[in-house]
């Protein structure tokens, strides 16, 4: 990952108000392997090259954990609980919480294709639709900014809307025209 490209996105973050809201209050509970991911992060960077507000486009902010301990339903909705007991609205209502370690239970019967179990939250940023999706968040206690993107910066930067290259999706053009309505200026390639 470029070095220029990693301080542009997270000068980006930092420029968020929103944003960094919702990670300094997620650092506080100190939950396993979390990270801010997906539209949370990759439409600020949007906003920021087009000149529109941080906020933009921005429905929720996905927060994933990774908890092998107890992949139950009700572990996962004590998280949840406990996390939108952290905000007020409508905040609350906007931090969608998951934990990365039982997608596989659910994927395949919501969106009709397997999905191996992961071993961290990072991984799961590997199986994004996009290459631009695929990048995640998380501020370390002292401050520091961790940024994971398992297929770089670049495309995000350049405003180019790509398919994974390592897992083919059906969703893609769906999710990629539906960013472009709201980014016009964004290019879609290889649907």
């Amino acid at each position: 990952m470029s070095g220029e490209l990693t301080r542009r996105l997270e000068a980006v973050v930092r420029a968020t108000p929103s944003l960094m809201h919702v990670l300094t209050t997620v650092r506080g509970l100190a939950l396993p392997d979390w990270l801010v991911f997906s539209g949370a992060v990759y439409q600020p960077v949007l906003n920021h090259l087009t000149g529109r507000d941080p906020d933009y486009g921005i429905k929720d902010y996905d927060l994933g954990y990774f908890d092998a301990s107890d992949t139950s339903y009700e572990a996962e909705d004590v998280v949840i609980r406990q996390v939108a007991a952290m905000f007020e609205p409508p905040f609350r209502e906007m931090v969608e919480v998951r934990n990365q370690a039982r997608v596989h239970l659910w994927f395949e019967q919501k969106f009709g294709e397997p999905y191996e179990p992961l071993t961290s939250s990072s991984q799961a940023l590997s199986r994004f639709t996009s290459t631009v999706f695929a990048v995640g968040v998380r501020l370390e206690p002292d401050d520091a900014l961790t940024i994971h993107a398992p297929f770089g910066l670049e495309d995000l930067f350049a405003m180019r809307l790509r398919p994974n290259p390592s897992r083919a999706t059906g969703g893609f053009l769906r999710t990629a025209q539906a960013a472009q309505r709201r980014w016009p200026e964004l290019a879609i390639l290889g649907a």
